[in-house]
């Protein structure tokens, strides 16, 4: 497998607050985090960057072949909750970083299997053999009203609360994560992005993007359709293929 990956401040703001790492390991498993701050210009930036690689040094350090599939979900979780608390002190203890926090998505492949902790409304595709499916369910306001059948997808789109999350990472002195562990499908790539992206690019446009491309050509495909569309906010993709 190979990481493709390619961050963007967008059209409209001026410092971009989403952060991602990726790593791979000798026996071939992959990881990628992707985080996008929020809480003002200096604690989104903060918040994500911290996550990131707090994150990213947990797997690395914890992260054995010889693992078992219940020992990595307690490492996934264990970093998103290393990251939680780290945010969650530092903003506490200096006004300027007060109410940030971020999204994460973490996804680490195994041989044919996806590790995938989230929280926030960052998101995770399968991409390939003709369709697109989204792994993870945002934590958000509109994704609540879905679910209660208040509004439907497509008027989730464009509503006015979509931007409003439910969990972050940071945002109080625990954190609630969502894991799923899911067989990858054959000829599929995995992609990990950020709502600049999502909220900007149709997901069969994303298909059409990912499956005809080549290499690192289609994240910055996608980058540049997500700036063609107004770039309203940072974007970010990762795609492992």
């Amino acid at each position: 497998m190979k990481v493709y990956s390619k961050t963007d401040v967008g059209r409209r703001r001026t410092v971009n607050q989403d952060a991602y790492l990726t790593g791979e390991f000798d026996n071939g498993a992959v990881y990628a985090v992707v985080c996008d701050g929020m809480g003002g210009a200096k604690g989104g930036n903060i918040a994500s960057e911290k996550a990131a690689t707090i994150i990213s040094d947990y797997i690395v350090k914890s992260y054995s072949p010889k693992m078992s599939s219940v020992s990595v979900e307690n490492l996934l979780r264990a970093a998103v909750e290393s990251a939680n608390t780290e945010v969650f002190e530092l903003a506490r203890s200096d006004e300027q970083y007060e109410g940030m926090g971020t999204t994460v998505v973490v996804v680490l492949v195994i041989d044919n299997l996806a590790h995938i902790v989230h929280v926030g409304d960052s998101r995770a595709y399968f991409i390939g053999n003709g369709t697109i499916e989204r792994i993870t369910e945002d934590h958000s306001m509109v994704q609540f009203m879905v679910n209660n059948g208040e509004i439907s997808e497509s008027e989730a789109k464009h509503h006015p609360k979509k931007n409003i999350i439910t969990r972050a990472v940071g945002a109080e002195e625990t954190v609630l994560c969502d894991y799923d562990i899911v067989l990858k499908p054959e000829n599929t790539s995995i992609l990990v992005c950020t709502d600049g992206l999502s909220n900007c690019v149709d997901e069969q446009v994303m298909l059409q993007v990912i499956t005809s491309g080549d290499g690192e050509d289609r994240v910055e495909r996608l980058i540049e359709l997500a700036n063609n569309a107004g770039g309203p906010d940072n974007i970010t993709a990762v795609l492992i293929s």
